[in-house]
């Protein structure tokens, strides 16, 4: 039996110092800005541009969690909507990569480098960059101001990414897996749904959490351009409505900002599990 330290008692004092230092800079920079969101959310309005400036909110309250659905009427629709596109997309996504991501993992066909390497240089295009064919496309269609113009866009652009990582967890699945079904008379489809789903749960909710969150974040432009319909907006337009003409309401912005994420945050709540172990397998090896 090894009598070899843990790895992570091998280093120095002073190096431990360094690392959970670097580790605790590295949280604060990317926790400060929700921490002090929350905090502009409990405080009155007044109290936003005083002088000088408190970071701990003086007298704050839950005021503006109760006072945004009154100042933008319908956001509770705003934030059903986003969950709905966001799902929506999550399931189209995972339809059209699941089988495309094991194609590219399993078979070996002319051309499929380029087209990999092709779905790579889609995402290099901003969404801003193809708003006005979409645009065009869109209304040729006739389906602008409904949830299918905001949805394609969104599946559009990630599935490349999607096929991208499902792929690589794909290849980590061992072949003798398929090998041993086609003895026995196994089709390709029945293979997948059979043996390489249940061993790829794990990529595949990978997949589709960070489908879905991307889904979450990335409607506002499109549904800026190809809605104009409170009935189907989405939640970053009813965040946009606290935007006023002479002033932003930043105390129920950040609150409503909170609200609106929450969905997503339950999903990654309960999926986390998952999550941690989709993005962990294979990195022991067998």
């Amino acid at each position: 039996m090894s009598t070899q330290p843990a790895m992570i008692n091998r280093y120095r004092w002073h190096e431990l110092i360094g690392i959970y230092a670097g580790i605790f800079a590295f949280l604060t920079f990317i926790l400060a800005p929700f921490v002090e969101g929350f905090l502009v959310s409990l405080k009155p309005l007044s109290q936003l541009f005083s002088s000088p400036y408190r970071f701990i909110p003086q007298n704050g309250s839950f005021e503006a969690y109760r006072t945004m659905w009154v100042s933008v009427p319908g956001f509770a629709r705003y934030i059903f909507n986003s969950f709905f596109i966001s799902t929506i997309v999550t399931a189209v996504v995972l339809m059209l990569v699941v089988p495309a991501a094991y194609a590219f993992a399993r078979f070996k066909f002319k051309g499929s480098g380029h087209l990999l390497g092709a779905f790579l240089a889609v995402n290099m295009f901003s969404g801003a960059v193809l708003l006005i064919p979409l645009f065009r496309l869109m209304r040729s269609f006739g389906v602008l101001n409904t949830y299918f113009a905001i949805i394609v866009p969104g599946v559009a652009f990630l599935i490349p990414s999607a096929i991208w990582l499902l792929r690589t967890y794909m290849m980590r699945i061992p072949k003798e897996l398929d090998e041993a079904a086609f003895v026995d008379g196994a089709s390709h489809f029945y293979t997948l749904r059979r043996v390489i789903l249940p061993i790829a749960m794990p990529g595949i909710t990978v997949v589709a959490i960070t489908t879905f969150i991307g889904s979450y974040a990335q409607q506002f432009i499109y549904a800026l351009t190809f809605n104009s319909k409170t009935e189907y907006a989405p939640l970053p337009v009813g965040l946009f409505a606290y935007f006023g003409r002479q002033e932003v309401i930043w105390n129920e912005l950040m609150a409503a900002s909170f609200v609106g994420i929450a969905p997503a945050m339950i999903v990654i709540f309960f999926l986390q599990r998952y999550l941690v172990s989709g993005l962990t397998a294979g990195a022991v090896k067998q």
